[in-house]
């Protein structure tokens, strides 16, 4: 599946010092690297410009990812966490678009995962057997909030396909809390037919673009445990 964020560059001084940062070299960190690369430069700082850059003012599941760093030692324990997680998440699901940047995952379900038919919010069975492999990994990373973003194809009108991408996406949400996880980990968002990752001129296109996108970030819990952890 292709990827058609812009991976951009911005320029920020902190501390009187200058410091280029882009989503790709964060996606191309390594280990805890991904958590601390943005929180040692000011992460609530930085992580806010780059989301708000991305897509409508930050909100996507990648500008949700990004936002919310915490930063240093801190960010880089979490990310290491993160990336056990994301490790276990591609070994379940081969195939899966994932992406561990700064203190979270950005993960994209789509043709091959947890894809929709045109028109339709309803998980087909393949759909519930892919969100039945990762229910064992959320199970196990339980200090973990998960955004979940529908999106459609171009057909129909803007109103109806934000309607029906909170549709799919509270499908998901319905779905793996009916499998035993905290209902009180999601937060649903329909992002109608925003952010095409291929061509609406195609059947092939629009059927990749009717998706759901997860944002994982960790939450309030895992963030205290971090800081009591590294003494901050």
């Amino acid at each position: 599946m292709k990827n058609q964020y812009i991976v951009f560059s911005l320029a920020i001084v902190v501390f009187g010092s200058s410091m280029f940062i882009s989503c790709e070299a964060t996606r191309n960190a390594n280990n805890t690297q991904k958590g601390v690369v943005i929180g040692t430069t000011s992460g609530a700082v930085i992580g806010g410009i780059l989301g708000n850059n991305l897509g409508k003012g930050g909100n996507t599941a990648l500008g949700a990812v990004i936002g919310g760093v915490v930063g240093g030692t801190v960010g880089g324990l979490i990310g290491n966490k993160m990336d056990k997680q994301a490790r276990e998440i591609e070994t379940a699901l081969p195939g899966t678009q994932v992406q561990r940047v700064g203190e979270g995952i950005h993960l994209v379900l789509g043709e091959n995962s947890v894809n929709f038919e045109f028109n339709k919010a309803t998980l087909t069975i393949t759909a519930k057997q892919n969100l039945d492999k990762l229910v064992p990994v959320f199970k196990e990373y339980a200090d973990t909030d998960i955004k979940i973003y529908g999106y459609t194809d171009s057909k129909g009108s803007e109103s109806y396909n934000l309607d029906l991408s909170t549709q799919r996406a509270a499908a998901v949400k319905s779905y793996l809390s009916g499998r035993g996880l905290s209902s009180g980990r999601f937060e649903v968002i329909g992002m109608g037919e925003a952010e095409p990752i291929e061509t609406n001129d195609t059947d092939t296109g629009r059927s990749l673009n009717r998706r759901v996108e997860f944002a994982i970030v960790a939450n309030q819990k895992m963030i205290d445990d971090a800081k009591k952890e590294t003494g901050n």
